[in-house]
């Protein structure tokens, strides 16, 4: 023979509710995060695009013009038998790139996908009136109803002896935990039937069960986003900037100098670029120089 569910108490249904509500505000209080983090990162990527856009712009075409120049140099050299080796050197550590960081030009961060609503809570979902009566309960309302001091001066002898009887029965059923009999005298005695089993407290534990695993699943998505904008280069970068701001330096300032400096290097050697003659020294000592700077491909040989 099966044994018996287990009873779903009141204080179960009451701790599960606790728990999805303390669940639910983490939830929120996370969203609220990541989307305060998403503004400040978006805000932050605007306004290094607008600080170093242009500048990036400025010092991209005069690479090209450098290039074009040297190109033109190279070919009027091997168009006379001229084939100088350079030297195809890697960038030199810590010189600036002449194009904008390409996931900052196009860094655009997603907001949350839309959360689906939780199902609705069942009819009449009062945990007080859905949660069987504890035992102890049951033997309350029992003594209520049936007890001889509970019938008033009105009642016969008869009447009395017979809850005296009941009573008694009461009173056993209670101290050998008999669950079922006080019920029985419970019904017997008109008692509601709700009162005495409790409301269907199996679907609203389980409407509270798969509540906190639909909230769970959210908070997965959510911090699955957190992460990926946390690990993202302009997210590192809108940290490090925002540290450096709180001691009241400004990195951004001095990261657009040294722009501004390598885009005066560049107008420089643009304009000695143009002004070369193939057959001059300088113009292999330039190229040279150049090929030592950004490899001999750049240079075009």
């Amino acid at each position: 023979m099966d044994s018996p569910a287990p009873l779903i108490t009141r204080r179960e249904l009451e701790r599960r509710h606790t728990a999805l509500l303390d669940l639910r505000r983490y939830l929120a209080r996370q969203e609220r995060e990541f989307e305060e983090r998403r503004e400040q990162v978006q805000a932050f990527t605007e306004r290094y695009r607008a600080l170093f856009g242009p500048l990036y712009e400025e010092l991209g075409a005069l690479e090209m013009q450098l290039r074009t120049a040297t190109h033109a140099l190279m070919a009027t050299l091997r168009s006379r038998g001229i084939e100088l080796r350079l030297p195809d050197a890697p960038p030199k550590a810590g010189q600036l790139q002449t194009q904008m960081p390409q996931l900052a030009h196009l860094a655009r961060f997603e907001g949350l996908p839309a959360s689906t609503p939780l199902p609705p809570v069942p009819v009449g979902a009062d945990i007080s009136q859905w949660a069987p009566p504890t035992l102890k309960l049951l033997y309350r309302r029992a003594a209520m109803r049936l007890h001889p001091d509970r019938g008033g001066a009105a009642l016969t002898d008869t009447e009395r002896a017979r809850r005296e009887q009941q009573m008694m029965a009461v009173n056993a059923a209670y101290a050998a935990s008999d669950r079922a009999g006080l019920e029985a005298m419970l019904l017997a005695s008109g008692e509601d039937l709700g009162k005495v089993a409790g409301g269907n407290a199996e679907a609203l534990r389980n409407w509270l069960i798969h509540c906190e695993e639909r909230v769970q699943a959210r908070l997965r998505v959510v911090n699955g986003h957190m992460s990926a904008l946390s690990e993202h280069s302009m997210c590192r970068l809108w940290l490090t900037v925002s540290q450096a701001e709180a001691r009241g330096l400004d990195p951004m300032a001095l990261m657009a100098l040294k722009l501004r400096e390598q885009i005066a290097e560049r107008r420089k050697e643009v304009y000695i670029s143009e002004r070369l003659k193939p057959e001059s020294s300088l113009t292999r000592a330039f190229l040279f120089q150049r090929a030592a700077r950004a490899g001999a491909a750049a240079v075009g040989a």
